[in-house]
């Protein structure tokens, strides 16, 4: 996809964004030079001061696909949406966060709509209090034209499907920060993600074994996944990014604890039972006809018996002490042998595998070598995208603890503070988690487990690793400050990195929004692809220009002083003792050639320290001239 243009008409703007607030992200003359000469990936470096509103611009677009993305959702929980009595706050098509906005982009024309064009110009305008319209553009008559007007007229059905297409595959956010705007979009539709298969859980319906969502926030808790899915599938050439900045060469070893079944108490069977009420009803006197004499409590039982026979995830314990119902999370996940269901496919290619009856936990092994990953690639469709949606899945179901009240009160949520909410769970508890992911590295005689890697190093193979699983996609990622703990060598080389990782094809691209702090990702990017940040000391409305300079191979000190408004090429603390030698020197008391040797024994190769000295003697010699005349 390629972002064209966004606007903010909500009244009350979104964030530092005012109401009006419009970029472009592309000219009609830009655009059409990338599709005639594309020259790789390049993503949009969005650079200023902290607090500039950066973030604000990719927390916009994450809350404009989310808003859509719910709109279309086959699978949308109880508790999300609007109801004027019991859910007053839920989620309404006409109601969104921003409230009005128009977003303007380019992406690959679906199969479904008529057209020469491998392109399609889409528009999406949502007025305040009213759902949004879509348009396309009609290269025939060089106008817009509403969607539903061109369905007519073409005679399209199926438009949630429809619609679906038009929108990017995936929208993938990250922040190695604490941007918790950022992510409440994405952590939200991380428990729509899981009520959707506790939904098919509960009803005894099929499950296709990965999200309907296309959101998805890549926090640090998807790293092994990550890196797991791309050393078992990527070839040699596309891992030449690890391999030249962090050194990674074989996976060797890793292991998959799956927790099998969790306890649930006596009022979460109701979710269960999927009688009307009037068949309750019946239920409940058949039940008492036949147990004449049994108590309210004992009767209670039996029907709860009832509804546990019925749902083969449920099942009857006798532990002492503890809830008598068990769920057995994995139902709708593994089958027989040759079942292609998510748990069945990793068994078959692990090494080995056992069940841990005291703990009911599912232990899988893999000692990793040619035939592993051949393993992973007959039973994941060669896709390592297929297997970290799998592991999503699996991910998610850590999410079983939190209460239905809770989950109702986070889909509601706009606070910064909702993920601290969601109680952690200990490692034991967990339904899914990793251990003993073992490598080799370049210059390490032993293998490493990831856990031993510093936070630079984590943070490169997450934000590579994310673009390599979906570089066969059209999507929308948005990247807040992901280069944070890198040394300079690999921020200079960062632009490098992700060209490597996404070099585009024909059929797919990607759009990236980056925000950064640092020059070397400016000092490779065209001034056409650089975003500066200013916000508004009075009003704190945000604007956004390109730089009035040829970035692209510009030098840091170039880029420092221009874009980030800071002259100085030392530290603040250095420049202060450079500016109290220099007001010695002013004063005229000292030795010059006592004080340059003191400027040398003080302070280091600097701009600042040559143009000092340089003053020093320059005075010097204007003092001699003057002496002679």
């Amino acid at each position: 996809m390629k972002l064209l243009r966004l606007k903010i008409t909500d009244p009350a703007g979104f964030r530092s964004l005012p109401c009006g607030f419009e970029h472009h992200f592309r000219t009609e003359w830009n655009l059409q030079d990338e599709l005639a000469q594309p020259e790789g990936f390049a993503p949009f470096v969005c650079a200023g001061p902290n607090g500039s509103g950066k973030s604000n611009l990719l927390e916009a677009l994450a809350a404009i696909f989310y808003h859509m993305e719910c709109i279309y959702l086959e699978n949308r929980p109880d508790s999300f949406d609007y109801d004027e009595q019991e859910n007053p706050k839920g989620f309404r098509g006409e109601q969104g966060v921003p409230d009005g906005f128009e977003v303007v982009y380019l992406i690959r024309r679906p199969n479904s709509l008529p057209g020469n064009d491998t392109q399609v110009r889409v528009q999406i305008a949502k007025f305040p209090k009213e759902h949004p319209q879509w348009s396309l553009w009609n290269v025939t008559n060089n106008d817009w034209e509403n969607l539903e007007d061109l369905e007519r007229r073409v005679n399209l059905s199926n438009g949630r499907i429809l619609r679906q297409s038009l929108l990017p595959d995936f929208i993938l956010g990250y922040s190695s920060g604490e941007n918790e705007i950022l992510s409440l979009p994405f952590f939200k539709m991380r428990f729509v993600q899981f009520d959707e298969y506790w939904n098919s859980l509960t009803r005894k319906l099929t499950y296709p074994g990965h999200p309907e969502t296309r959101l998805a926030y890549l926090d640090n808790g998807f790293s092994q996944a990550i890196l797991l899915c791309n050393l078992l599938f990527q070839n040699e050439a596309t891992l030449q990014p690890f391999r030249e900045d962090v050194g990674i060469e074989t996976l060797k070893e890793f292991r998959i604890i799956l927790r099998r079944s969790i306890p649930i108490e006596i009022d979460q069977l109701e979710a269960f039972d999927e009688t009307s009420n009037d068949q309750k009803r019946e239920r409940a006197n058949k039940v008492r006809s036949e147990n004449r004499g049994k108590s309210d409590s004992e009767v209670e039982a039996l029907i709860r018996r009832e509804i546990v026979k019925n749902n083969p995830a449920l099942r009857e314990t006798d532990e002492q002490g503890r809830s008598p119902y068990r769920l057995n999370l994995m139902q709708l996940l593994e089958g027989d042998e040759k079942s292609s269901l998510v748990v069945s496919a990793l068994k078959r290619c692990a090494t080995l595998h056992y069940v841990d009856e005291t703990t009911d936990t599912l232990v899988l092994d893999y000692w990793v070598n040619d035939e592993t990953k051949q393993a992973f690639r007959e039973n994941f469709d060669g896709s390592p995208l297929a297997l970290f949606q799998a592991f999503q899945v699996l991910l998610t179901l850590n999410l079983y603890a939190v209460s239905d009240a809770l989950k109702a009160d986070l889909y509601r949520s706009t606070s910064h503070y909702a993920s601290e909410t969601v109680p952690t769970l200990a490692s034991d508890q967990r339904i899914m988690r990793f251990k003993f992911v073992r490598f080799s590295k370049q210059g390490v005689a032993q293998s490493m487990m990831l856990k031993e890697l510093s936070d630079g190093e984590h943070q490169l193979l997450h934000s590579l690793g994310l673009c390599l699983l979906f570089r066969e996609t059209n999507s929308l990622l948005l990247l807040d400050e992901p280069e944070t703990h890198f040394n300079p060598d690999w921020r200079a080389n960062f632009i490098t990195r992700l060209r490597q990782c996404l070099p585009g094809t024909a059929n797919v691209a990607q759009e990236m929004l980056v925000t950064t702090h640092t020059p070397f990702l400016i000092s490779d990017s065209k001034p056409d692809k650089v975003l500066v940040f200013v916000k508004d000391k009075a009003s704190g409305a945000v604007s956004i220009s390109h730089p009035d300079y040829n970035t692209l191979g510009a030098s840091i000190n170039k880029i420092t002083m221009n874009t980030f408004g800071k002259r100085e090429t030392i530290g603040g603390h250095a420049q202060a003792l450079l500016e109290a030698l220099r007001a010695r020197f002013e004063h005229g008391a000292e030795d010059k050639e006592a004080l340059i040797t003191e400027i040398h024994q003080q302070l280091g190769d600097s701009v600042e320290k040559v143009l000092l000295i340089k003053a020093i003697l320059d005075s010097d010699q204007q003092g001699n001239g003057e002496a002679q005349a």
